[in-house]
């Protein structure tokens, strides 16, 4: 009976793949878990392996959209098509005994081998180390660095290399003790369940048969072509396009994805063509007449050091790249502004901060003063707290607050579970915690999933007003900026005050106009006079 191949579920918000290039044939033979067709997505490109092993047919064709869970081809098992062929084996023998008769003797030889390699009774087992399911919308990570080279021998539970995913890096430990064998090198883009690496159990012994024992040299010559699979020179989808756009062949082009395959980082740079383009470029006689401004307009007069390099993105600077985008696209955001006295705060963190520290162990930043008030008007404001989920509001009861942090591999923003219930002690200890993870790459997903509002601090590093992104899905983000003394009129008189403009972008889609601009005036309330706060007025 023929087996069904269906488009399998390739992530949550995905429903629908495109074929992009089958592998095999229509009618070819095919072996189990060998590599079918490629599936290309809106976020990735996926393999389909093979069920079973046995005769293809192709249901769809390379071009064709399907949705998830669609026939896409079927797989005739080998036995039911080969059925009929053991009857004419079964008569060969009866007129071939007389030949094998006298080579019988051959075979005895290799036979007499075996016992005398009582060695080969261990069997060396290969434990594949695949990419592990490290979040539910995480569909591919990238292999950041390794901690172990080639044939290391390495312990159980030992950390062999760092994967990097669009939102946090994770360790990723042997399971079991033995010798490395990497299979993915560092740059390397894979698919949750991809293998990353194989270690072997028991590779001090040598594994031989008597009937493998004789036949080393076919051996080596059967093992050869196994290190080229399907994938080696083979360029992706993605690749294949900009390849096609610059007329580079993709055998010129080396491959450094898994097995050798071109990936769209290695089509992106492979620029052999732009040279030979540059040199058609100079026959134009009519420009040489005008010696005065070429020379003042040429870039090497200067003298200067003209040299480039290339680094690839990283998943997390790409994701951070592709989001972006994505909310100025899809959101209708808008920015509000007002100006904050810092001097009551400032004031009140002069005088206490010493014993604030003594008792609870940590500073008295800004950010837990900004993080209470921004809890009682979120309480105040509901929909700039909510998100938009197709055609509803969510309203949170609850101010999951996160905090914008600047890690060594790019933005990250940890939330703060729950901000509501804190004290400012308790909200300047999360703020500690959470930085110092981010800054030793050690954050989880956890700590940053979720959060229904954003605070961002450019005034760390100078900023004096800015109009922040909103951290989709919320609603809305406040941005903080550096104090500066400004000559402002309190009560009829100009004096000088330490004064920080702060932004508020929101999504006008949920919220209007006037619940932004309340929502900033409460916050500017609760900062010029922190007893409210405590008051909780």
């Amino acid at each position: 009976m023929a087996i069904e191949m269906k488009v399998p579920p390739v992530g949550e918000s995905i429903t629908e793949v495109t074929i992009a290039t089958w592998n095999k044939k229509d009618g070819d033979l095919v072996k189990m878990d060998e590599v079918l067709c490629e599936l290309e997505s809106d976020k990735a490109t996926f393999e389909l392996p093979a069920e079973a092993e046995g005769v293809l047919k192709i249901v769809a064709k390379e071009g064709d959209t399907l949705l998830i869970g669609a026939v896409i081809c079927t797989i005739e098992p080998v036995g039911a098509s080969a059925s009929p062929a053991p009857q004419p084996v079964a008569a060969a023998p009866v007129e071939a005994p007389a030949k094998p008769v006298e080579v019988e003797e051959a075979p005895a030889k290799p036979v007499e081998v075996a016992p005398s390699q009582p060695v080969a009774t261990e069997t060396a087992q290969v434990i594949e180390i695949k990419v592990p399911a490290v979040g539910e919308s995480i569909t591919e990570v990238t292999v950041s660095s390794w901690n172990k080279k080639e044939g290391d021998s390495v312990k159980m539970d030992e950390v062999l290399c760092e994967l990097e995913s669009d939102k946090a890096t994770f360790e990723l430990p042997a399971e079991v003790a033995g010798t490395l064998h990497i299979v993915a090198t560092e740059g390397t883009t894979l698919l949750i369940g991809a293998v990353v690496a194989t270690i072997t159990i028991g590779a001090g012994t040598v594994t031989l048969s008597p009937t493998n024992t004789p036949a080393t040299p076919s051996q080596t010559t059967a093992t050869s072509p196994q290190s080229e699979t399907y994938a080696t020179g083979h360029a992706s989808p993605a690749a294949a396009k900009l390849l096609a756009e610059k007329g580079v062949e993709p055998s010129s082009v080396p491959g450094t994805g898994v097995g050798g395959r071109i990936t769209k980082e290695d089509a992106q740079s492979a620029n052999i063509p732009q040279v030979a383009v540059s040199t058609p470029v100079i026959p134009t006689p009519a420009v040489a007449p005008t010696p005065a401004p070429v020379a003042a307009l040429t870039p090497q007069s200067s003298g200067g050091n003209r040299n480039q390099r290339r680094e690839k993105m990283t998943s997390l600077r790409k994701t951070v790249a592709r989001r972006l985008v994505q909310v100025k696209n899809e959101t209708a955001m808008l920015t509000t502004f007002n100006e904050v006295d810092m001097k009551p705060i400032m004031d009140l963190r002069g005088k206490y901060k010493d014993k604030f520290k003594e008792k609870h162990g940590v500073g008295l930043g800004f950010m837990s003063f900004f993080t209470k008030a921004v809890c009682v008007a979120l309480k105040e404001y509901p929909a700039v707290n909510g998100s938009i989920d197709g055609e509803e509001i969510i309203y949170n009861d609850y101010c999951d607050i996160s905090i914008a942090v600047s890690a060594p591999k790019g933005l990250v923003v940890p939330v703060i579970r729950n901000a509501e219930n804190l004290s400012l002690a308790g909200i300047e200890s999360e703020v500690v915690r959470l930085a110092t993870l981010a800054k030793n790459n050690k954050l989880t997903l956890q700590e940053m999933s979720g959060g229904t509002f954003t605070i961002t601090n450019g005034g760390v590093f100078g900023s004096m007003l800015s109009t922040p992104i909103i951290n989709a899905p919320q609603v809305a983000i406040l941005g903080m900026h550096n104090i500066v003394e400004r000559a402002v009129v309190v009560d009829g008189q100009i004096v000088i005050r330490p004064i920080m403009y702060v932004a508020l972008s929101y999504d006008h889609r949920i919220v209007d106009g006037k619940e932004s601009v309340s929502f900033l005036v409460r916050v500017k309330q609760l900062l010029e006079d922190p007893t409210r706060l405590l008051l909780d007025v």
